[in-house]
């Protein structure tokens, strides 16, 4: 009789009298399902969540050092941006007049009103309004003139080497029997650097 047909002629039932090779088979068969359950129960089962954090960490972690990695590549390039942010800046704060510098550049606004050929009617600084790192200077200005001379004030205001910003613009008929004279109401601001307040 071979194998198998010993195999076929086992009594479920009745392992008892099973031969010894097929009764220490059966045994160690059932014997390494009951571990392999164990193990997976009490084992591997309990370190899954585990591995899943670790599976995640491992992508956040590729996720940061490919961001680095770019980072550390482009370093150069950042730096040279960075090089030419400052110089730009730098540039823009001397467009920024100085506490002294603010009287003559109200005269050169108002200079400018004038030179266009407006008349003024008012020209009002307010008071200085501290912001993070600058100072902004209100000016409530209204001029009468043509709408071509507007424009020029505009245009002149453009070309000052000091930044200066318009805001507020309302322009109306100076009076109902004239139509080329109009008035122009606006704020004009200009900024100031802080930072040498407190150096001075």
């Amino acid at each position: 009789m071979n194998f198998f047909e010993q195999l076929r002629s086992l009594d479920a039932n009745d392992p008892g009298r099973w031969p010894l090779p097929f009764r220490i088979g059966a045994v160690v068969i059932t014997f390494a399902l009951v571990v392999g359950f164990g193990i997976w129960q009490f084992v591997v089962k309990a370190e899954l969540p585990v591995l899943e954090r670790a599976k995640l960490e491992e992508q956040e972690l590729r996720a940061t050092f490919d961001q680095k990695q770019r980072k550390a590549a482009n370093f150069d390039a950042y730096k040279e941006q960075l090089a030419e942010i400052e110089r730009s800046f730098g540039t823009m704060l001397r467009q920024l007049p100085g506490k002294t510098e603010v009287p003559s550049l109200l005269v050169d606004i108002s200079q400018t009103g004038l030179g266009a050929g407006l008349e003024e009617k008012l020209f009002q600084p307010l008071g200085e309004i501290q912001r993070d790192f600058y100072a902004e200077l209100p000016i409530k200005i209204r001029l009468t003139g043509s709408y071509h001379e507007l424009g020029n004030f505009v245009s002149g205001i453009a070309a000052l080497p000091r930044i200066v910003t318009l805001h507020d613009i309302t322009i109306t008929r100076a009076s109902q029997n004239t139509f080329d004279e109009l008035t122009l109401d606006v704020t004009a601001k200009t900024y100031r650097y802080l930072e040498e307040d407190s150096a001075g």
